[in-house]
């Protein structure tokens, strides 16, 4: 059984930032796994994923972070709990693009401070996030480049207009097609999108599942990491191979 994830001591994570933490028991962590938490929640809220990685990925540092804001109140009404990303009062389609992107630098920052504060570099990074984390982490990967090789979006949906798939990070998505929420339509029609664009990209729609990090969605992410091969890998495994040739005179394949 993996250890429980704990409260960090100052110097877990960069000043500025709450989050739980999952360090490997010896050395340095060779993985960094990014977790962000869905409007109104807290950083406990992505637990479950927390311990299936740390315990999938014992030499990873798994970080489950706070976001940035805490939940605003209507006038007249008490401050209530959670945290978010962005706001949802009086949303939009319109004012959610403009606030996501309002978001997106505080976000790269985040995450580039925290790979800076591991030791590990992008390619070794994955990015999972729950509803408005999820939608963070995607925008962040079509907005910066290198910023991470997998992102996993639980309940989540591409924000910002898709025009073009993020160069070399592999994107998974993962959705019950009973979220009234976020529909399941929308993480459809962005995998289209990338697979159009020539991206990476998995889509795991469950059927009876809500708008929830439900532990069978947390399978299916376990399964992508272990099992899809990344189209990076694959031109490294094809660059690093022997070249067969023919031999002189032969009609070769």
């Amino acid at each position: 059984m993996s250890a429980a994830p704990h409260a960090p001591p100052p110097e877990a994570v960069p000043p500025g930032l709450t989050a739980l933490v999952h360090r490997p028991a010896e050395g340095p962590p060779a993985l960094l796994f990014l977790l962000f938490h869905g409007h109104g929640q807290d950083e406990e809220a992505m637990q479950p994923l927390l311990r299936a990685l740390a315990a999938e990925y014992p030499q990873a540092a798994v970080l489950s972070l706070r976001a940035p804001h805490p939940v605003d109140a209507a006038p007249g009404e008490a401050a209530p709990r959670g945290w978010q990303f962005f706001s949802r009062r009086e949303l939009d389609d319109e004012n959610r693009e403009l606030r996501v992107r309002a978001q997106l630098p505080g976000f790269i920052d985040t995450v580039r401070r925290l790979q800076q504060h591991f030791g590990v570099p992008w390619t070794h990074t994955a990015l999972a996030g729950f509803s408005q984390g999820g939608i963070v982490a995607l925008d962040a990967v079509q907005q910066e480049p290198r910023l991470a090789g997998r992102v996993l979006a639980f309940g989540a949906r591409h924000v910002l207009p898709l025009t073009h798939a993020p160069e070399d990070t592999t994107v998974h998505l993962f959705h019950g097609m009973q979220d009234t929420v976020i529909p399941y339509q929308l993480p459809v029609m962005s995998a289209r999108a990338l697979i159009g664009f020539g991206g990476d990209v998995t889509a795991d729609i469950l059927p009876d599942l809500r708008h929830e990090l439900h532990p069978q969605l947390i399978d299916k992410a376990l399964y992508q990491l272990r099992h899809f091969l990344p189209q990076r890998l694959w031109r490294e495994a094809l660059a690093d191979a022997p070249q067969d040739r023919p031999a002189p005179g032969s009609a070769g394949g």
